[in-house]
Order: C-alpha cells, then structure tokens, then sequence
C-alpha cells in the first residue's frame, strides 16, 4: 500500500472527519500540520496546487480534500488508490491489458 499523507491545520473539522474515515478503514496515515507552518504551507502548493485543508496525497497522486475522499470513497477510487500500484490485481471487467 503506497503511503498516506494528510496535511491539515487546526482547527478544521474536515480533517478530523478525514482522518476519522480513514481511521475507520484501518488506514494509516501521517499526518502534517502547518497550522504554524507558513514555508509547509508553500511547500504545500507547490506540491498540490492546492491551500485548502485538508489535502489527502495517496504515494504521490493528490486525492484531495474531504469532498474528494468521499467521492472517491463512494465510487470506490480509493480502494484503488489504497491498493498502490495494483500489482497481482485482476484488471476491471471489460478492461484488456496491453
């Protein structure tokens, strides 16, 4: 499973509902707050792009923040993405390797 980062601040009631929904799936996660953190936050956007919080990264891919994690959560994208590469995984129905 690739490594799970979420950068969040304080206080954000969306990062403690993230990290309770991932928390709740048995994943486990580093959490990076830049509450006081002005260059994380550069950092941050320069990364993602993004300077909302939270900011979910999966490995290296952004997922997003909360409204992400759900989207993802519900059409079963991050089961994917919590997979990693998806080695040793059958592809789709209807998706042919090539």
């Amino acid at each position: 499973m690739d490594p799970v980062t979420i950068y969040t601040a304080d206080p954000c009631s969306f990062c403690s509902r993230v990290k309770g929904i991932l928390s709740s799936r048995g994943v486990e996660y580093v959490e990076v707050n830049l509450t006081k953190d002005p260059a994380g936050r550069l950092e941050l956007v320069q990364k993602t792009g993004m300077m909302s919080f939270p900011q979910v990264v999966v490995g290296e891919r952004l997922l997003g923040g909360f409204n992400d994690l759900l989207a993802a959560e519900k059409d079963g994208r991050l089961d994917e993405l919590l997979a990693g590469s998806g080695a040793g995984q059958e592809p789709p129905p209807g998706d042919s390797a090539a």
